[in-house]
């Protein structure tokens, strides 16, 4: 007769047998492990119930479900959009934007995909401050205005647990005949200011003509010895036929010195 605590026995080696494996791989299951920079959001039955923190976590197979978050600061880069600018100047410009997930629950329960929507608004909020300034400005102000499109699209993508902290303009192409004008524009200003100071020196030459000449004639014999040193410097050379005339200064100066060697006789 077979002992009823063997066929006890026997059926719960069996259970364990079966069992066992399966209760060791729900336990393996439901262990998850999340890193420091990231939060898990858990739902029980489609129920949101909560943040795992970093560190080891348990869930119940089945019943409950999860969403890991990064936090890390991630990039979106915005393709080139075609724009009209406020003085109706055609330009095609890109951006790049810096965020980061500040609130995870948010971030999956209030967006489906908070990259997609967020790289989309972008765009959009782009194209209308491009079309809000002028071209000068855009090519001058380009912190302002990358600024600016952080505040607004920070502001629209709070909602989502999303936070914007940088947007960076990276390029702006005008149309080739547009760069065109704006090199002839530029060649002319460097003109321009060539000129002027061209004539700066001019003018500062001229006063220090007049200086020089009033230095001169207010001392005697200054112009005669001013026409011997230039004498001597051109004097050096004997290749070169030299002409010059004596100033009516010099006469009156050699006249002068006459007179006076007349009268000391």
């Amino acid at each position: 007769m077979i002992d009823m605590w063997d066929i006890i026995l026997s059926l719960i080696s069996f259970i364990a047998f079966i069992v066992g494996p399966i209760v060791i791989l729900i336990l393996l299951a439901s262990i998850k492990v999340v890193y420091e920079f990231e939060r898990g959001v858990k739902f029980t039955l489609g129920k949101y119930s909560g943040l795992m923190n970093p560190g080891v976590n348990l869930i119940i197979p089945i019943l409950q479900s999860w969403r890991r978050i990064d936090l890390r600061v991630q990039t979106i880069d915005i393709p080139p959009q075609d724009v009209m600018t406020k003085d109706n100047v055609p330009a095609s410009v890109d951006a790049v934007v810096y965020f980061r997930v500040k609130d995870p629950e948010k971030a999956v329960i209030n967006v489906r995909e908070y990259t997609y929507a967020i790289s989309k608004y972008a765009q959009t909020s782009l194209r209308k401050v491009a079309g809000e300034v002028e071209l000068d400005d855009m090519l001058s102000k380009r912190e302002e205005i990358a600024e600016r499109l952080r505040d607004i699209v920070d502001v629209g993508t709070d909602p989502w647990g999303l936070d914007v902290t940088t947007i960076e303009l990276q390029d702006i192409k005008l149309p080739e005949n547009l760069k065109r004008a704006f090199a002839r524009q530029a060649e002319a200003e460097r003109e321009k200011r060539a000129a002027i100071k061209r004539s700066e020196g001019e003018n500062e030459a001229a006063n220090d003509l007049v200086k020089a000449s009033e230095l001169l004639t207010s001392n005697p014999g200054a112009l005669h010895l001013r026409t011997l040193a230039t004498l001597n410097d051109v004097a050096s050379d004997n290749t070169n036929t030299v002409k010059f005339f004596i100033p009516v200064e010099a006469a009156e100066t050699y006249e002068e010195e006459l007179k006076g060697i007349k009268k000391s006789k």
